[in-house]
């Protein structure tokens, strides 16, 4: 499965776990590390497809990292969004003018920021943002909402798409009913948690010779595994 890789460089421990859990929520893979310094030799070993940079770090600041990174052919196309304290006009004009792509705030929320990134992503790298999902000969394509079975297209309903590209972003993770409900279908939709059995059951006969991938853990719930 192809997944979007983002460092974050942030050095306030609450910060790191709540944008961490956030982004991991959303499907993608997310390293932190907490200096400038960390972060360039992060860089250099994996160049990452987005960058969370907090401005006021240990070391120096993270406007002199984003300078670095854009002065350097190999990663100045790295899609960047600033995170920082500082609000002032003149200093997200600054943080823009070195070539930060976006500048949010603290305090900032979690949501927004996922929203901004995609909305990143879409703008300078569009196969990131909507690559496709895979496991085994299933591929779901979220740009064309569609899902192939050994290439051939699946007919499958709109509450069991949701289903699947939730469990394939999440895949070898176990969810409750409950879970489900909240995750997929958010706590206002009108649905009761015997409901997600009946979505599951449509959704195994939909994928035919790929059903095994859905698995039912006995007193848990369902995940979605290739093991």
């Amino acid at each position: 499965m192809s997944t979007t890789s983002v460092l974050l460089v942030e050095d306030e421990p609450a910060i790191v776990e709540l944008v961490s859990y956030s982004l991991r929520e959303a499907g993608w893979s997310i390293s932190s590390v907490g200096t400038t310094s960390a972060a360039w030799e992060s860089i250099r070993h994996g160049k990452p497809d987005l960058l969370l940079l907090d401005w006021m770090l240990p070391d120096q600041s993270g406007l002199r990292l984003l300078a670095r990174l854009r002065a350097d052919r190999d990663f100045q196309d790295i899609p960047v969004i600033m995170l920082t304290a500082k609000s002032m006009e003149e200093d997200k004009l600054a943080g823009l003018n070195t070539g930060a792509d976006d500048y949010v705030t603290k305090p900032f929320s979690p949501r927004e920021l996922l929203a901004r990134a995609r909305a990143l992503l879409r703008r300078k790298s569009p196969h990131l943002a909507e690559a496709p999902l895979r496991a085994g000969s299933v591929v779901l394509d979220p740009s064309s909402c569609t899902v192939t079975i050994e290439g051939q297209n699946a007919d499958i309903g709109n509450a069991e798409y949701k289903l699947l590209k939730f469990l394939l972003a999440h895949r070898e993770r176990v969810f409750s009913r409950a879970q489900l409900l909240d995750k997929v279908w958010g706590d206002h939709a009108v649905i009761e948690e015997r409901t997600v059995d009946v979505h599951v059951l449509r959704l195994r006969k939909a994928l035919k010779s790929a059903e095994g991938l859905i698995r039912t853990v006995r007193s848990v719930g369902y995940m979605l595994s290739e093991k």
